[in-house]
């Protein structure tokens, strides 16, 4: 396949074909991030994007999901978007679902009927990276969009049929801020409705900007230990709602303790875990064995 720059994309797309509809990411301010610095925001010409397809259904004999690229590849028009899946199911027909990364932005530009539209089109999820459910928080990292402007987009997801994949970063309010970090996103996950939700552990990389602030002193990073507590206040905050539960990770590679579940059932034991771990920091990953 052909791909310019560093590719990412969500845990659970691990087996999904990832084809670039557009470079980089329209935003690209966010303090903590590093994954698109190399690489300005560009649409991509559909020739290229059909020629990629057609490679993939020489290589691949069943393709059953599509994960469209880069960072917010939402921000197409649905025309191209439209133009684009009807692309994938002619040279894939096989294909099952298609995802795209998205911006709380891109989402509030979109109308109800245009994400209606996706849906009928066979987009099944969107995931967003909120961060965190703090204004403050989201100021300092220079998110670009608003603790009630990310709700906002989540519960348009939701309302159009589509699921929300909402992803958010233990540890990124620093020592300063770890406590309204913890209690706001908590409160947040609580409002905001989403299918999925996932929790990671701040991890940088030396092109990130937040990397200074560390450097600097400006940005007290946790120690393994605080991210634990934080975590723990954080679910004890989250209250989800029995008519709309919603699949919750935090087992990613950057984490320290691994919760697997669903809320609301499943609070109660991720809270054991967390006291456990935090009384028994031995269980605790080590840092060898953290990765994005």
């Amino acid at each position: 396949m052909r791909y310019k720059g560093s590719v990412y994309r969500p845990p659970s797309e691990a087996r999904s074909y990832l084809v670039q509809v557009t470079y980089g990411c329209t935003h690209n301010k966010c303090k903590f991030c590093s994954m698109y610095r190399d690489k300005p925001f560009k649409i991509r010409e559909m020739s290229e994007i059909v020629e990629d397809l057609h490679m993939a259904r020489s290589y691949f004999s069943r393709v059953d999901r599509v994960f469209l690229c880069d960072g917010d590849a939402l921000i197409l028009s649905n025309d191209r978007l439209k133009e684009i899946i009807g692309h994938v199911y002619k040279i894939l027909p096989e294909v099952q679902r298609i995802s795209m990364y998205g911006s709380p932005k891109d989402v509030l530009l979109k109308s109800h009927e245009e994400l209606v539209e996706l849906r009928e089109h066979g987009v099944e999820f969107i995931y967003i990276g909120a961060e965190s459910g703090s204004d403050k928080v989201l100021a300092n990292i220079e998110k670009g969009a608003t603790r009630a402007e990310i709700i906002e987009a989540v519960k348009k997801i939701e309302a159009s049929g589509i699921k929300a994949s909402v992803t958010f970063i233990s540890g990124l309010g620093g020592k300063d801020n770890w406590r309204e970090h913890a209690i706001e996103t908590g409160t947040m996950i609580s409002e905001m409705g989403a299918s999925y939700v996932g929790v990671l552990t701040l991890l940088l990389e030396e092109t990130a900007p937040l990397y200074q602030d560390v450097l600097d002193g400006t940005f007290k990073l946790l120690s393994a230990e605080e991210v634990v507590h934080e975590t723990l206040l954080m679910m004890e905050n989250i209250n989800v709602s029995e008519d709309s539960p919603c699949v919750f990770r935090s087992n990613h590679a950057s984490n320290y303790v691994s919760l697997r579940g669903d809320l609301p059932k499943d609070k109660e034991k991720f809270l054991k875990q967390l006291k456990t771990a935090s009384e028994n920091l031995h269980l605790l990953k080590d840092e060898r064995f953290r990765a994005l």
